[in-house]
């Protein structure tokens, strides 16, 4: 599988992304062939955890190592209800971190997730 890197960002403000955005515009424009970039962004940590919980890290973390495989198999794989690692794998499709291939088995399409964590800023007294 080739590499993909998906870009987690926590606490960064709307604007971080739509200043990236608007480069990448500006790049297409000139007819530049920019690098594809894969992000998503939460608010804060307790929105990042609510839906990468340790379960999900080890049912992505298998679908990585193993390749594609249906729900019944990667809930055999991670020892657990296949209604619960469904619940999970729909959280995880939203998000774009699994997906489905042409037979409708689950992959993991990314060969890392890096996780950036904005710390809050002072503020001004």
């Amino acid at each position: 599988m080739s590499e993909r890197i998906l870009n987690v960002k926590i606490g960064k403000p709307p604007e971080y992304h739509l200043e990236r955005a608007s480069r990448m515009m500006e790049s297409l424009e000139r007819g530049e062939q920019p690098e594809p970039y894969h992000a998503i962004g939460f608010d804060d940590m307790s929105q990042f955890l609510s839906i990468f919980t340790p379960r999900c890290w080890k049912a992505l973390a298998i679908l990585r190592e193993s390749g594609p495989m249906t729900l019944a198999e990667l809930a055999r794989r991670v020892r657990r209800d296949d209604k619960n690692v469904r619940r999970d794998v729909e959280r995880l499709i939203e998000w774009q971190t699994v997906v489905k291939d042409e037979q409708g088995r689950l992959i993991a399409p990314y060969s890392e997730i890096v996780v950036d964590v904005c710390l809050p800023q002072r503020q001004a007294a």
